[in-house]
């Protein structure tokens, strides 16, 4: 029944205290624990459990300074952004699993906005080219 996110019992991370991997792993489980004291009978409880590891994970991997081990990448975390050792499309989309599975529990509202402010300081959204307007005449 639901997982620990702790991270091999370390809380400080090499990026430093306050740093966007270990604000991202404080997010998660936070997140985590909100979840698993919440009542049982969510039907996507489970998804955002897995997804809450997968970026544990990806967090780890930032705070270590290290690409993705193997295992991660057999485990579903998948590609770099060549600058991070995270993969920023990924991370997103984790985030919206979660919101998908939980985003309708008001109690969770505050953890999952830290959570998305945390994916997003580590992992900017990328910023689209706006759609060309109207010809000018």
């Amino acid at each position: 029944m639901g997982e620990s996110y702790v991270l091999d019992g370390e809380r400080s991370g090499t990026s430093g205290a306050g740093g966007p991997a270990q604000e991202l792993r404080e997010a998660v489980q936070r997140l985590g624990r909100a979840l698993l004291v919440h009542p049982p009978g969510q039907p996507d409880r489970a998804v955002a459990e897995d997804a809450l590891a997968a970026l544990a994970r990806e967090a780890e991997a930032e705070a270590a300074g290290r690409p993705l081990s193997p295992a991660d990448r057999a485990a579903g975390v998948d590609g770099t952004d060549g600058v991070h050792g995270v993969d920023a499309e990924r991370m997103h989309h984790l985030l919206l699993l979660v919101a998908a599975a939980v985003g309708s529990i008001s109690a969770l509202a505050e953890p999952l906005e830290r959570l998305r402010r945390a994916v997003e300081r580590l992992a900017p959204p990328r910023v689209l080219d706006p759609l060309p307007g109207p010809a000018s005449r």
